[in-house]
């Protein structure tokens, strides 16, 4: 039972780094729909299947901008722009391909595809371990024992795996204070700010003394005037950051392990990647 290998994909991510190292290519259907991120997705996937060779596969994805955080705080990812005009029709395409192998699509709306990844990582961990593909730090905190983030780097099949032990010795944190980094720093690309002044440095030196936001708030009077003004200048915003940055685990979606079983019908996946021209990536798992 737990030889099982199960590859949990970042639809978004992966389709995203896919649309922009395609973006040169012209790939289109007759009637003129684009599909490169597409083809960049599905090389991505299958490099990371024969690179993994996972026994089991699942695709979660977003299901709109709006969330539990978005209500939460308002500007979180308002500095996102839209997404480009031509890959807004390859979205539900993707999904059609990603059926089309047999691969369970998950996603719930109010909740980012993250959250999704979260809860069924855990579940799934009870049966083998846990391949999570991103390119999504926020995902380190997810890092167990039996859950690897793998983190998508320049070029193809090119990844940092990360364990427990890579963590600690990449980034100088465990995986729970990826969490209490973002609320003390927070985070530019999701666009909530933490506290304001307090950088990466001083974080981590506040995490390796500490261990923990409430660890720092339990010691304010032992830290630095200029730090201890700081956090108490924005004690509302680094409990907001800390929130908005947890990844829930506890999310009603459901995916059976028998659901995700990597097999791939080619007679069915040959239909779908011949109407749109991909039949020249089935040979990578064929």
């Amino acid at each position: 039972m737990n030889d099982n290998k199960i590859l949990i994909v970042d639809g978004m991510a992966l389709l995203f780094r896919a649309y922009f190292a395609q973006s040169y290519s012209s790939r289109r259907l007759e009637d003129g729909t684009p599909t490169n991120a597409i083809y960049g997705f599905i090389q991505y996937l299958f490099d990371a299947v024969n690179t993994f060779n996972p026994t089991h596969v699942l695709c979660c994805w977003d299901m709109g901008s709006k969330t539990f955080r978005t209500e939460l705080y308002s500007d979180y990812k308002a500095n996102r722009p839209d997404a480009p005009e031509d890959l807004v029709p390859q979205f539900s395409l993707v999904k059609d391909i990603v059926a089309a192998l047999q691969i369970p699509n998950i996603g719930i709306e109010g909740y980012e595809a993250d959250d999704c990844i979260g809860t069924v990582s855990q579940k799934m961990s009870k049966y083998g371990h846990v391949y999570i593909l991103t390119g999504d730090q926020d995902m380190l905190q997810l890092v167990t024992e039996r859950i690897h983030v793998v983190i998508m780097k320049k070029g193809r099949s090119n990844y940092a795996v990360y364990d427990l032990d890579f963590l600690k010795e990449d980034k100088g944190i465990h995986p729970f204070q990826v969490v209490e980094m973002k609320g003390l720093t927070g985070d530019t690309s999701d666009n909530y700010p933490g506290v304001k002044g307090i950088g990466e440095k001083t974080a981590l030196k506040l995490l390796a003394e500490y261990n923990s936001i409430d660890g720092i708030l339990h010691n304010l009077e032992n830290l630095p005037k200029s730090v201890k003004a700081k956090i108490e200048a924005d004690l509302d915003m680094l409990h907001l950051s800390r929130t908005l940055a947890r990844i829930h685990t506890d999310v009603p979606v459901e995916c059976s392990l028998e659901e995700c079983s990597w097999e791939v019908n080619l007679d069915t996946a040959t239909t779908l990647f011949e109407k749109y021209r991909l039949t020249s990536l089935l040979k990578m798992i064929g």
